[in-house]
């Protein structure tokens, strides 16, 4: 399957191209670049949940993929992650 480079604050993922019949490609695509930028972070879900103070469950269920989560959101959580890596408070 193609591959394309995802930008988000940054954070480049690399994500596999999906076909745009694909109704829930979006969703999954979103859970993966979370799961992405959670791993950067380097905090399990439980320590990242209560670093961004959202609910556990909330954000097992973007991460897995059952539940969509807003684009803007991803891209706030990235460029936090980014700045605190940046400023030596995480990783």
């Amino acid at each position: 399957m193609r591959k394309e480079i995802y930008n988000l604050e940054g954070i480049e993922i690399e994500v596999e191209k999906y076909d745009k019949n694909d109704k829930d490609a979006e969703r999954r695509r979103l859970a993966y670049c979370f799961r992405m930028i959670r791993e950067k972070s380097g905090m399990s879900r439980t320590d990242f949940s209560v670093w961004l103070g959202v609910p556990y469950r909330t954000m097992q269920e973007w991460e897995l993929g059952r539940r969509a989560m807003p684009e803007y959101v991803l891209r706030l959580i990235a460029y936090k992650v980014m700045n605190e890596l940046r400023e030596g408070r995480i990783g």
